[in-house]
C-alpha cells in the first residue's frame, strides 16, 4: 500500500490558526507563476469505453452534501501552501460536473469565494455533457459565477456516438449548444476525430456542424486507445490508418483556419482572444492546485516545485478529506532539478508559438545554459525554431513533437 504523506502535519488546527499561519506566507508569493484551481467531479451517467479519466458511473443520487463538505475540507488543508496568491482561473472537470444541481454549484462557488482570492472576471469553466444539459440549470450555473462552458459533443453522427458509448444523440448535442450559448458568452466544443469508419467527408461534415454555431473555441482530439480502457482491450473495428489520420488532421487545420480559428496548441483552436486561459497556464508551466478525488496539483516555492495527487476513489477521498489529517493526499513529490527541463518542454512545446526564453528560467529556476546541448541538437535537426527570444517548435518539430520533446528527457 502506498504511503500517505500529509500535505501539512498540523492540519487539525482551526481555520483561525491556519489563517494566522498563512498570513506569514503572503510576502513569499511575489515572483511565483500564475495559480489556477482545478476541481474534480468524479461521477458520470456511464463510463465511455475510450475514457481513462478518474470517472465513475453514477449509482443512485449524487452525495452532493458529503462531496461539498469534503471539497471544503480538501481546500482548507491546501490553504497554508497558497495563502495570499490570486487564483487566475478555475476549471470544474470530471466526470460530468453538469450532473451537479444548480444549488450545489452555487454552494461550491460561494465556498471558493470565501476561501480564495478570486476576482470577478476570473475565467471559471464548467465541463458539461449534452445528455445532462438543462436550460434552467445552465442559467443558474451562470448566475452562480460560471462564465465558460465546455461541452463534450464528440460527434454529431449518431452512429459514431453509439460506438463511443455516449448517452446523447446529435439532436441533444445541438440543443445543449444552444442552451449553453444562452447561459454564457464563452463556449467550447469538444470534438473527436479518427473515429471508427470515419472518412474525410464525414469528418468534414462533423466539423462544419461544430463551426456553424459560432462558438469561440474548439478542442479537437484524435481518438486514441488509452491503457486500461475498454477500447484498449477491445479496439473498435474500422479505425483509420496513419495516413488517413494525418489527412484528417490536415483538413481540420485548413477548415478551422478558413473560419478564423487559430490552432494555438496541439488540440486547441480559438478565435482571436478566446484561448482557454486555464489550459494555457498548464502549458506555460504555471501552478495549479487540484481538489477532489484523483486531482493533481503543481506548486512552486522559492526553493522547490512540488507535485501532488489526491486519493482517487471518491468514497475514500471523501472519508479521508473530512478527517482533515492529510490522509486524503495520495502523493506529494518534490521534482528533482534533472526532471524540470523535460517537464517544462513537455508542456511549453505544445503551444504553437512556444514561450519566451525568459519563461524557462522564471518557471524552473534553472539556467538555459544547462540545456544548451539539447537546444543545439534540436536546432541542428530542424525541430526547433531559430528565434533566439522564444522556445518554439519549427514546422518540422510541430509534426514530430514527440521526438522534439524527447530530446529533453
Amino acid at each position: 500500500m502506498k504511503e500517505i504523506i500529509p500535505v501539512f502535519p498540523e492540519l487539525s488546527r482551526t481555520r483561525k490558526q491556519v489563517g494566522g499561519m498563512a498570513n506569514r506566507a503572503i510576502s513569499f508569493t511575489q515572483g511565483l507563476p500564475p495559480l489556477s484551481l482545478y476541481i474534480h467531479v468524479p461521477w458520470c451517467v456511464k463510463k465511455c469505453p475510450y475514457c481513462d479519466f478518474n470517472s465513475h458511473a453514477q449509482k443512485g443520487e449524487l452525495p452532493e452534501d458529503r462531496y461539498l463538505n469534503a471539497l471544503a475540507a480538501d481546500l482548507e488543508q491546501t490553504l497554508p501552501l497558497i495563502w495570499g496568491r490570486q487564483i487566475h482561473t478555475v476549471f470544474i472537470g470530471g466526470g460530468t460536473p453538469s450532473l451537479l444541481s444548480a444549488q450545489a454549484v452555487e454552494r461550491m462557488m460561494s465556498m471558493l469565494r470565501n476561501y480564495l482570492n478570486i476576482w470577478p472576471d476570473t475565467e471559471v469553466t464548467l465541463e458539461a455533457n449534452p445528455g445532462t444539459a438543462e436550460a434552467l440549470r445552465f442559467k443558474q450555473y451562470a448566475e452562480a459565477g460560471i462564465n465558460r462552458i465546455s461541452l463534450g459533443i464528440q460527434s454529431f453522427d449518431d452512429t459514431a456516438l453509439g460506438i463511443l458509448g455516449r448517452i446523447h444523440d446529435s439532436r441533444q448535442a445541438i440543443e445543449a449548444i444552444e442552451i449553453a450559448q444562452k447561459a454564457v458568452n464563452r463556449v467550447n466544443l469538444d470534438l473527436m476525430y479518427a473515429l471508427p469508419g470515419q472518412t474525410l467527408a464525414s469528418c468534414r461534415k462533423d466539423l462544419e456542424m461544430a463551426l456553424s454555431f459560432g462558438t469561440e473555441h474548439l478542442s479537437l482530439y484524435h481518438l486514441t486507445m488509452e491503457p486500461n480502457t475498454i477500447f484498449a482491450k477491445y479496439p473498435p473495428a474500422g479505425l483509420p490508418d496513419d495516413d488517413t489520420s494525418a489527412a484528417l488532421q490536415d483538413m481540420l487545420i485548413e477548415l478551422t483556419a478558413a473560419k478564423g480559428f487559430e490552432q494555438y496548441e496541439v488540440s486547441a483552436y480559438a478565435r482571436p482572444g478566446a484561448m482557454a486561459k486555464h489550459n494555457v497556464n498548464y502549458w506555460e508551466f504555471g501552478d495549479y492546485i487540484g481538489i477532489g478525488p484523483g486531482a493533481h496539483g503543481k506548486l512552486s516555492f522559492h526553493d522547490r516545485i512540488v507535485r501532488t495527487a489526491k486519493v482517487r476513489n471518491p468514497d475514500s477521498w471523501m472519508e479521508k478529506a473530512l478527517l482533515q489529517d492529510g490522509s486524503h493526499l495520495a502523493e506529494e513529490r518534490e521534482l528533482d532539478s534533472t526532471e524540470l527541463p523535460f517537464e517544462f518542454m513537455l508542456n511549453a512545446l505544445r503551444l504553437k508559438n512556444g514561450v519566451p526564453v525568459s519563461c524557462y528560467e522564471e518557471r524552473t529556476s534553472l539556467s538555459l545554459a544547462g540545456i544548451s546541448r539539447q537546444l543545439e541538437q534540436a536546432l541542428n535537426k530542424g525541430l526547433l525554431d531559430a528565434d533566439p527570444m522564444r522556445i518554439k517548435a519549427s514546422p518540422l518539430g510541430w509534426r514530430f513533437l514527440n521526438d522534439l520533446q524527447g530530446i529533453f528527457l
